[in-house]
This record gives structure tokens, C-alpha cells and sequence, in this order.
């Protein structure tokens, strides 16, 4: 799919407020409502829009606590690298898992609703986890920056 100066200036508005209505979404990239809603369903359709979701706030919602866990694998066989995703995909708390490149295997955001949990969490799903070498992990203080989505360059007409 190419990806035109509107479909990226539709990409930003929706990134920035994803409940933006359809005719407010038109008027601020200059198309008509009909145009514009044939342009976000292809976008949806190709998969370039994933979805959509409310950002909440972790503490407010009883979980004020977040870990980055960076887990050395035994094994980095593909088998036992989508044994470990799918045993990571069954533990709510962890919030994404990336593979990384090198020394690390995975790294994981982890939220909790305090450090016992958080030891829980750790001992019971994760350092106990078929294929595991190590896990080391790190509490944030404070998030100075979270950004959801992606830049996104809209070229100059």
C-alpha cells in the first residue's frame, strides 16, 4: 500500500486522538467525510492502523509499580523461543515483550501492584519458566517520556 501526504497527516491526527470523529478528521486534513472514511478503513484494512485503545494510568488502576525484566534464555532455538512468548503471553502483568539482539534474549515491561507482587510475578512465572538462564531486572523511579505509536514525517507540499 503507498502511503500519501493525507494518509500520513490522517495516520498523526489519529495518533494523537483516536476518538476523533470522522468528520473532524476530514475537515483537518481537507477531504469530505465520504473520502476520508474510505481512506482510514484502507489504512485498517491493509494493517497499517492496528487498532485502537484508551491509554490508562497504571496507578490509578491499582498498578503503580514498573519493572524492565531482561531474560537470558538457555536456548535461542526457535521452538524455544515461542515457547517462551507464548508462556509470557499467558501472564497479564507483562505488558510487552521485545527479542532483542545479543547478550539479552527478551526484555519485558512489567507492571504490578507492589514489589511483593512484582517478587511473585518473578519467581513463579518467569524465573521458573522452562529455557530460562537469568532474569535481571530494573524498577523505574519515573517515566520522563512515553510516546505511543510513531513518528510520523509528513512531507511539505
Amino acid at each position: 500500500m503507498t502511503i500519501d501526504r493525507i494518509d500520513r497527516r490522517i495516520l498523526a491526527l489519529l495518533q494523537e486522538d483516536g476518538r476523533m470523529t470522522n468528520v473532524d478528521l476530514a475537515e483537518r486534513v481537507g477531504l469530505t467525510a465520504p473520502p476520508c472514511l474510505r481512506r482510514v478503513r484502507s489504512l485498517e484494512q491493509s494493517g497499517v492502523i492496528r487498532g485502537y485503545h484508551a491509554q490508562c494510568d497504571p496507578a490509578a488502576l491499582g498498578y503503580p509499580i514498573t519493572v524492565f525484566a531482561m531474560v537470558s534464555l538457555r536456548s535461542q532455538a526457535e521452538q524455544d523461543l515461542a515457547a517462551f512468548e507464548k508462556h509470557v503471553a499467558g501472564i497479564p502483568e507483562v505488558r510487552e515483550c521485545h527479542m532483542l539482539n545479543g547478550e539479552i534474549d527478551f526484555i519485558l515491561k512489567i507492571v504490578a501492584a507492589d514489589l511483593e507482587s512484582f517478587q511473585r510475578i518473578l519467581t513463579t512465572h518467569l524465573t521458573a519458566a522452562p529455557n530460562v538462564a537469568s532474569v535481571k531486572s530494573s524498577l523505574t523511579i519515573r517515566t520522563a517520556k512515553s510516546s505511543p505509536g510513531v513518528p510520523i514525517d509528513i512531507p511539505a507540499e
